[in-house]
């Protein structure tokens, strides 16, 4: 083998394993430690809370009394549009009064419509507080 192809030989087994030592896969150990995973924070259970019950309305915390006034004399003429309209009024000022909903399932009974009279009453008996609140409202489910 002549000087020039050994040289250009050992040249080339140089450059062979200098390219292969760049494909490693070993890396050297870094200085920083490995993060640590934290445990996932976990909520506590929700504690259960006693129903809401309501108490009887006072007649002076009753501001939508005076539209269920009005409503029962829409109904009282025929104008059960107006009536139910005036209603929803009433219902806005206080929409979990069960004393609202019977006087809608009253309207739409009496306008003839026997199937949404029910399902206004079955709605108040959520918000119904006294026997005979329930009572009515119970009838226009029967």
């Amino acid at each position: 083998m002549s000087y020039f192809a050994g040289t250009i030989a050992r040249g080339c087994v140089l450059l062979l394993l200098l390219s292969s030592s760049a494909c490693s896969i070993y890396s050297a150990p870094a200085s920083k430690p490995a993060p640590v995973s934290k445990p996932p924070v976990v909520a506590p259970a929700p504690v259960p809370q006693p129903p809401v019950t309501r108490p009887p309305d006072s007649p002076s915390t009753k501001a939508w009394q005076p539209l269920v006034d009005k409503a029962r004399q829409a109904t009282a003429r025929g104008d059960y549009e107006q009536a139910l309209a005036v209603l929803e009024r009433a219902q806005r000022i206080d929409p979990d009064s069960a004393e609202i909903y019977l006087e809608m399932a009253r309207t739409h009974q009496a306008r003839g419509d026997s199937a949404q009279a029910r399902v206004t009453a079955e709605r108040g008996m959520l918000y119904c507080s006294g026997r005979s609140q329930c009572d009515a409202l119970r009838a226009f489910i029967r």
